[in-house]
């Protein structure tokens, strides 16, 4: 296990309280990605330094910090330059990386699916351009002059040509995956079934949410998502990591009156969410735009929840996805002391703890409550030789009344728009 130093800076309008947040979070990171952090240290600078992040004399005590503890790595909290890079692993001797680098590295250990692993490596590969001057002398002599000529500057050349290759295959291939992806949508809107998305940051809680609503009904416990993950088909991973869970996972769900829904679990957000990820990730983060609603997963043990919680904000704005209706939903209730669950209910009645089952049944009703807000309501009669129809009606609606006719039934049902001019159109066809 590699021994970390993390290096945070403390810029003139940040406090000292939100720099070490962020280390602490750095901190759960390394950990996430096999490190252990055995040093740390802050750096107060009102701006940053160009050439090595922190300034020359903070550059030579790390140094010094490394040697002393034979530390092998050093990670910053903000994002480096190449060329600020390239100073430091001058003078420290240990492996320097930054937080975006160190978030690819979890990324690439965690992508599971053929799409988020070309994901990862087209973010990793838009990283590493930029930072090929810095892999030796040998391949960075581009200034020319006496003492430079050789094959430094081809197999530079080469490398970035090749590099440039792989972005451009990687960004086609995505896209036809994306264009798979878009068919198959289309195809599940033959009955448009709801679409919930669940955000939050990463470790809400949001992947256990989706095993325990799929879990509903289940004998193996009497609670409501008690259920052990092996005895369960069809449960995703879930663990207490930062970004446990990668890609997107869709299940459906039935909700207390009948109704069926998909929810979907997304890739949770953090801090500093570098863009080279946002940008690899655009399409897939996107399907959050889509959603009928959206439920903002928190985790309420958390005492830094409420900043966590504008970081979410931030990104689904981003997104331009703040419009779409949305439910805050207060994660791990189970954790909580006494009076924290009082303050939390004076705040919400949306209070849930994935792993006991507890406020499930009320977080689904609240769920519904909201879709239903979409539904219309319409009257019609369903002839005997179209009763295929009614199960579509069941996923999409709720059927308020049942009256025998002549020649069918009558019924009274509140549908989802999409569906009823769906069922309106194979009707007047009849006619």
């Amino acid at each position: 296990m590699e021994r970390v130093l993390l290096i945070g800076l403390k810029r003139a309008r940040q406090t000292l309280a939100n720099t070490q947040t962020s280390l602490e979070e750095l901190s759960r990171l390394v950990e996430t990605a096999g490190g252990s952090v055995v040093d740390r240290t802050i750096q107060p600078r009102a701006r940053f330094d160009p050439a090595t992040l922190i300034g020359r004399g903070k550059v030579v005590e790390v140094a010094e910090r490394v040697r002393r503890g034979r530390l092998q790595t050093v990670v910053f909290d903000d994002d480096l330059s190449p060329a600020q890079q390239r100073n430091l692993e001058r003078e420290i001797p240990a492996k320097i990386l930054d937080r975006t680098h160190l978030i690819l590295d979890i990324f690439a250990q965690r992508a599971r699916t053929r799409e988020g692993i070309l994901q990862v490596e087209f973010a990793q590969l838009s990283y590493r351009l930029p930072r090929l001057g810095g892999l030796g002398v040998k391949l960075s002599q581009q200034v020319g002059g006496i003492g430079t000529r050789g094959p430094g500057e081809r197999m530079l050349e080469v490398d970035r040509r090749h590099l440039r290759e792989r972005i451009r295959r990687l960004r086609v291939e995505i896209e036809r995956i994306q264009d798979h992806r878009e068919r198959a949508r289309e195809n599940r809107l033959q009955v448009p079934l709801p679409q919930v998305a669940l955000i939050g940051y990463t470790n809400a809680g949001k992947s256990t949410l989706l095993n325990t609503l799929t879990s509903r009904g289940s004998t193996s416990s009497p609670r409501a998502g008690r259920v052990h993950p092996e005895l369960v088909e069809g449960q995703i991973y879930a663990d207490d990591k930062l970004f446990a869970t990668l890609d997107p996972t869709t299940r459906r769900v039935k909700l207390p009156g009948g109704r069926v829904v998909l929810f979907t679990d997304t890739v949770g957000f953090i801090q500093k969410l570098p863009h080279h990820l946002v940008a690899a990730f655009r399409a897939t983060l996107e399907e959050v735009t889509r959603a009928n609603l959206l439920v903002h997963v928190v985790d309420a043990s958390n005492p830094r929840h409420p900043e966590q919680m504008r970081t979410v904000a931030q990104v689904i704005k981003d997104l331009g996805g703040e419009k779409i209706p949305a439910l805050t939903a207060y994660n791990k209730a189970d954790r909580l002391g006494g009076e924290e669950r009082q303050a939390l209910d004076r705040r919400t009645d949306l209070r849930i703890s994935a792993t006991s089952g507890e406020g499930i049944e009320t977080f689904l009703k609240t769920v519904e409550a909201e879709l239903d807000k979409d539904l219309i309501e319409v009257s019609f009669e369903l002839p005997y030789g179209r009763r295929d129809l009614l199960s579509g009606i069941y996923k999409t609606g709720r059927i308020l009344e049942e009256t025998p006719a002549r020649e069918g039934t009558k019924l009274r049902v509140r549908i989802d728009p999409a569906h009823w001019r769906k069922i309106a159109h194979q009707l007047k066809r009849l006619l």
